[in-house]
C-alpha cells in the first residue's frame, strides 16, 4: 500500500472514529448543554433571554468585561441566547470537534478551541464596544473549522484528491457561507466568528503534528505562527478603547435603585399608617408632624444622600434615572417637612401647599411616576 492510500485510509479512519476517542467534544457539548438547562431554570427563555439573564451568567459586554471581567471572554462560550441558538453550534461543534480533536490530540484541540473562543470574544469586543451583550461558541467553533483547513492544506499531498476537495472545500464553504449570512442577518457576531476563524488558523499551525512519516516538518512556521498569534493577541488588548461608564458602578447604582425603590413602598405604608392614626385615634397635630419628620422626611433624606453618594458617570445606562430620582427624593424630603411644619404651625395655607408639593413631586423630578432603573 503506498503512502497516498494509507494517508487517506487513516482520514476515513478518523471521520468514522467513536465517541469515546472525542471525550473533549462529548465534555464541551455537555457543558454547554447544561448551561442552558440551568439558565432555563432561572430565568431565561426558551427562544430568547433576557439580557440580565445573559450577563449574570456571563455573556460578554464592554462595561463589564473592561472593567475587570475578563473571565467573561471565556464564560461567553457556553452562554447561548436561546434554543435555535444553540442547536446550531452545537450541530457544528459535533460535526467538526470530532474531527479536529482526532487530528490534533485532546489538549491540543482543547486549546485551539479555548484560545479560538477567547480570541472571538476579544475581537467582538472591539468591533461592538459598549452597544452589545454578546455569547454562543460559534468563535470557537470558527477555531476548529480554521486549524481543520491549515491541517488539510499541510497533508492535501498525502489526501486523495477527492477527499480533500469534500473536506477541504466543505469546510471552506461553511464557513464563507455563516460569515456572508452574518452580513445579512442582524444579530450574528461575524466578528468573534472571523476572530475565531483566524485565531484556529493560526493555533492550528502552531500546534500541527504529523500525520504520518510522509507529513511537512513543522519547521519554522510553526513559531511565526505562534508569534503572529501573540502578537495579534496583544494588539487587540491594546487596542480596546476604554469603556465609556463603570460596570460596576453601574451595578452599584441599579442596586440602590433598587433599594430606593423598596423602600418608596415602605413609605406609602407609611403615610397610610399615619393617615389612619389621625383619623381612627385623634392624634393631634404635633403627633402627626413628629411621625412625618421620623418616618418620611428622614427616609428621603437619607436616600437622597444615599444616591448623591454614587459616582456613576452621566454615560451609564442608569444615570438618568438616578438624577430623576435624585431630584423626586430631595423633592418629597422637602415637601413632606414642609408638612411637618405647617401642622405645627395649624396654617391650613400651608398644609394645602406642602400636599400639592408631594402631589407634583413626581412630575417635578421629570415623569409621571416614580422611574424605574434602566435596562441593558
Amino acid at each position: 500500500m503506498d503512502s497516498r492510500a494509507s494517508a487517506t485510509l487513516t482520514v476515513s479512519e478518523l471521520m468514522r472514529g467513536r465517541w469515546a476517542l472525542t471525550p473533549v467534544t462529548a465534555a464541551l457539548l455537555a457543558a454547554n448543554l447544561a448551561v442552558f438547562v440551568a439558565m432555563l431554570a432561572h430565568g431565561a427563555g426558551l427562544w430568547h433571554s433576557p439580557n440580565h439573564v445573559q450577563l449574570a451568567w456571563g455573556a460578554s459586554f464592554g462595561p463589564a468585561t473592561r472593567d475587570g471581567e475578563w473571565w467573561r471572554l471565556g464564560a461567553a462560550m457556553f452562554v447561548h441566547f436561546g434554543f435555535v441558538h444553540l442547536a446550531v453550534n452545537m450541530w457544528a461543534l459535533w460535526d467538526s470537534g470530532r474531527f479536529v480533536e482526532r487530528l490534533y490530540g485532546h489538549a491540543r484541540f482543547l486549546a485551539i478551541y479555548g484560545a479560538g473562543g477567547m480570541a472571538g470574544n476579544l475581537v467582538s469586543l472591539l468591533a461592538h464596544g459598549d452597544r452589545a451583550v454578546s455569547g454562543g461558541a460559534s468563535g470557537a467553533i470558527f477555531s476548529a473549522y480554521g486549524a481543520l483547513l491549515v491541517w488539510l492544506w499541510r497533508e492535501r499531498r498525502q489526501i486523495h484528491p477527492v477527499e480533500f476537495r469534500w473536506l477541504f472545500g466543505g469546510a471552506a464553504a461553511f464557513a464563507a457561507a455563516t460569515i456572508a449570512m452574518g452580513l445579512l442577518i442582524p444579530g450574528i457576531d461575524n466578528a468573534a466568528h472571523v476572530g475565531g476563524l483566524v485565531c484556529g488558523a493560526l493555533a492550528g499551525r502552531a500546534l500541527a503534528r504529523p500525520i504520518s512519516a510522509h507529513s511537512p516538518a513543522p519547521g519554522v512556521g510553526r513559531w511565526v505562527a505562534a508569534a503572529a498569534l501573540c502578537g495579534a493577541v496583544i494588539a487587540l488588548v491594546a487596542a480596546l478603547p476604554a469603556p465609556e461608564y463603570r460596570w460596576r458602578e453601574e451595578q452599584k447604582a441599579r442596586t440602590e435603585i433598587r433599594e430606593f425603590l423598596a423602600g418608596e413602598r415602605r413609605i406609602a405604608e407609611r403615610w397610610r399608617t399615619i393617615v389612619e392614626t389621625g383619623k381612627t385615634q385623634g392624634a393631634s397635630f404635633e403627633e402627626l408632624a413628629a411621625r412625618i419628620e421620623s418616618d418620611i422626611t428622614s427616609e428621603y433624606r437619607d436616600s437622597f444622600e444615599q444616591l448623591s453618594a454614587l459616582d456613576l458617570d452621566p454615560a451609564a445606562p442608569s444615570a438618568g434615572a438616578l438624577e430623576k430620582l435624585k431630584r423626586y427624593a430631595q423633592r418629597r424630603g422637602d415637601a413632606s417637612h414642609e408638612l411637618s411644619e405647617a401642622l405645627l404651625r395649624n396654617d391650613p395655607q400651608r398644609i394645602r401647599e406642602a400636599l400639592d408639593a408631594l402631589r407634583r413631586a413626581p412630575y417635578d423630578a421629570g415623569d409621571k411616576t416614580s422611574p424605574e432603573p434602566a435596562k441593558q
